[in-house]
């Protein structure tokens, strides 16, 4: 959980600084978001790759080279100041971060048993959240004394430290057993099994969701509607602590209540008028409403959605699909962010923006009722290893 923080202090901390960053490097919205979201376009295309590679290979060492190569570039992204080279440093890190993700399912989803999955992802992903608590509450402090750009060193050293102690106490990663990989052949039938498409539209929309509110928050709070960075950072923060349980809690209620897809139903449709009331809304109280109803449900349903297909076609395959699900929720994730930037500078606002977002979540509702046709008693009748 430490380890999957760590990685998610980069991203926060590009989210958090951005009107800092815009305005140290002149950079407009577009640009801003461009800047933020080369790491998930290369990150996404990385995804089905790593996941292959994580289902053959000792996952810890690959969790470990990714952490490294994102902390380090971490520091050189604090210590360049050009444009077209943070670019490039940014796309190189996605690459890294890539090498984490699909790696880290496997290696917590091993503590758990095959019951439990949901549970394990959900707690998995809700080390990413803490960290943004510590970041999104201390940000604005040390940004005075340090500036930005020492923020993200102290970040990169904490997450090599991270790195160290997991590479010094953390589990083998190697396979055991005696469980048999299907043929690389069998990887195209495999990632166009109904379930596996289905639930990349949802994984899609997740993303967009996600990274577009948690990208553009702290602007859309400071630029549009004029409170302070500290408030905004207050409002992340706050939203990062109902964030992290969260994951939990849905991975545990789909688990226990074996309806994984009336979470993700659920969360879909009170994250589209989350994301409406964001727009509506100009008091801080009924703002710190709304942040708080969106951050409880944003990744609510994370840990279900990534079980389902692991739970029908079996966790021998963990790393490939999970790997594809975060493919197509990671270009969602590049889509959304860079889209609204752009339509920032067409519009003015980032109200277009967030209400896109809400019609997004309906797709995603829609494509929760396709995977309810699949008879439930498939999805039970998997075997497990």
């Amino acid at each position: 959980m430490l380890c999957q923080g760590s990685q998610a202090l980069v991203i926060g901390g590009i989210a958090l600084f951005m009107p800092l960053i815009r305005t140290d490097l002149h950079l407009n919205y577009a640009q801003g978001g461009t800047l933020a979201a080369v790491s998930t376009f290369t990150y996404a295309f990385m995804q089905v790759p790593v996941g292959v590679l994580a289902d053959r290979v000792d996952a810890k060492k690959l969790l470990l080279v990714g952490l490294l190569g994102t902390n380090v570039l971490a520091a050189g992204f604090a210590l360049i100041d050009s444009y077209p080279w943070l670019v490039a440093i940014q796309a190189v890190s996605g690459i890294f971060r890539s090498l984490s993700f699909a790696p880290g399912l496997i290696l917590i989803g091993r503590q758990f048993p095959p019951g439990k999955q949901a549970t394990a992802m959900g707690l998995y992903v809700a080390g990413g959240f803490s960290s943004s608590i510590v970041l999104n509450l201390t940000g604005p402090l040390l940004v005075g004394p340090l500036g930005w750009q020492g923020v993200f060193l102290v970040t990169a050293g904490f997450g090599i430290l991270t790195l160290i102690a997991y590479w010094l106490i953390g589990a083998d990663g190697k396979i055991t057993g005696q469980r048999k990989q299907p043929p690389l052949r069998e990887l195209p039938r495999l990632l166009k099994h109904p379930v596996v498409a289905i639930t990349g539209v949802i994984q899609f929309v997740r993303l967009a969701a996600t990274h577009g509110t948690i990208q553009w928050l702290p602007t859309f709070v400071h630029d549009q509607k004029g409170f302070s960075l500290q408030t905004a950072g207050w409002l992340v923060a706050m939203g990062a602590a109902l964030t992290a349980p969260s994951n939990i809690m849905g991975g545990y209620v789909a688990d226990k209540t074996g309806r994984p897809r009336a979470v993700v139903g659920i969360s879909l449709a009170v994250i589209a008028l989350s994301l409406a009331g964001f727009v509506l809304v100009d008091s801080l109280v009924m703002l710190v409403v709304v942040v708080a109803v969106n951050s409880i449900v944003i990744q609510l349903y994370f840990g279900p959605l990534f079980a389902i297909p692991i739970s029908y076609l079996g966790r021998e395959v963990a790393g490939a699909i999970s790997g594809f699900g975060n493919f197509c929720a990671n270009l969602g994730g590049f889509t959304a962010v860079w889209a609204m930037g752009a339509l920032k500078d067409a519009t003015g606002s980032f109200t277009l923006g967030f209400l896109l977002l809400a019609g997004l979540c309906g797709v995603g509702i829609v494509a929760v009722l396709a995977l309810s046709r699949i008879p439930v008693q498939q999805l039970e009748s998997t075997p497990s290893n």
